[in-house]
């Protein structure tokens, strides 16, 4: 088992030495990002859960224990991350769901990772071991800190152990099915979504659209009568909605380079290659070998913006942000990392 104190030390000596660490959990998110530089800080050895209180909902867990270990116990308690953390990977780490603040279907209902972050133990670019936020389901006043590592990819700091809120699992789940083009399924989907139906999930792909309800017996059964469709076994939507989630859906395999842009859920289908429209609309994502200024400018048109997830130019690619957010983003890296000892380049070409 690693030692925070130690890992403390060794980011400490890192600053003094000038040299720059790119921290590492199961390395299942490396081919994310503008660039991958430093010296492989591992964090797979500081592992285990540390406390979990079932009744009050709230997870304690060490960065580098396996997602599907965290899965597992909250799964024993019939709980779950009910943001839906892709897993990309046998060696996935809750430390590596956090920070790459990546969620799956179930967050256009339930919402980002980010939202599930209560509190976060770190060990800044001064080796110094802080704790933000705590273990308990509250607001909390001023600026909270702790969400800052959902997104940052290690840039920020080293995330040692994380407290989640975490939800139970729902009573009933029901997938419908919708032959229709995508223009129809996002008129559809974006006025269920306004009427008191259990959404958790939507996706529409090849010409169909796919509907998850999850919630009260009573609810999921009154909403299938109510919404109509195919009705898919049980069998067949878990396979569906796992592949989405995990990305091992026929969408997105192959070489292309694919694109995620974040939209308005009621903006048009965009017309730039094969793609698949999760989140009622909000999540657009696009396989195809497009100029980034294209994509970008799409991206802006549709109200969102645009991210090269896989392939292509990485550093044309990436979310093109405001000169004030970006101003904004370099203060809290100074703030947090003032040597520039974390994840240089991973996710900001220009530090």
């Amino acid at each position: 088992m690693a030692d925070v104190e130690h890992w403390a030390e060794a980011v400490r000596a890192a600053a003094a030495a000038k040299r720059t660490l790119r921290i590492r959990g199961g390395g299942t998110k490396d081919f994310y990002g503008v660039a991958l530089e430093g010296d492989v800080f591992e964090t797979t050895g500081y592992s285990g859960v540390v406390d979990h209180d079932p009744s009050e909902l709230v997870l304690t867990v060490r960065a580098g224990t396996r997602l599907s270990e965290v899965e597992k116990t909250l799964a024993d308690a019939n709980q779950m991350l009910a943001f839906e953390p892709p897993r990309l990977g046998d060696n996935a780490t809750i430390g590596g769901a956090v920070v790459s603040g990546f969620s799956g279907p179930r967050r256009v209902a339930a919402g980002s990772a980010r939202d599930f972050v209560l509190g976060v133990r770190v060990i800044d670019g001064q080796g110094r071991d802080l704790s933000f936020g705590g273990r308990v389901m509250k607001n909390v006043a001023g600026y909270d800190l702790s969400r800052l590592m959902a997104g940052s990819f290690g840039t920020l700091s080293l995330l040692t152990e994380v407290s989640l809120k975490v939800l139970p699992r729902p009573e009933a789940e029901s997938t419908l099915a919708f032959p229709m083009l995508e223009s129809e399924a996002l008129d559809r989907i974006n006025r269920w979504a306004a009427q008191p139906l259990p959404l958790s999930a939507s996706c529409h792909f090849d010409g169909k659209l796919w509907v998850r309800l999850s919630g009260a017996t009573a609810a999921v059964e009154t909403a299938e009568v109510r919404m109509g469709g195919e009705v898919i076994g049980k069998e067949e939507a878990d396979a569906f909605w796992t592949s989405v989630r995990d990305l091992r859906h026929e969408f997105f395999t192959g070489s292309t380079p694919l694109w995620r842009l974040s939209v308005r859920s009621t903006a048009a289908p965009l017309s730039l290659g094969p793609q698949m429209a999760e989140w009622h609309g909000a999540l657009r994502w696009i396989a195809a070998d497009l100029p980034a200024d294209k994509v970008h400018a799409a991206a802006a048109a549709a109200g969102g913006h645009a991210t090269l997830y896989r392939g292509g130019a990485k550093a044309a690619g990436i979310q093109r942000l405001a000169p004030p957010v970006l101003a904004l983003h370099k203060r809290l890296k100074q703030a947090f990392d003032p040597a520039g000892v974390f994840g240089v380049h991973r996710i900001h070409p220009e530090f």
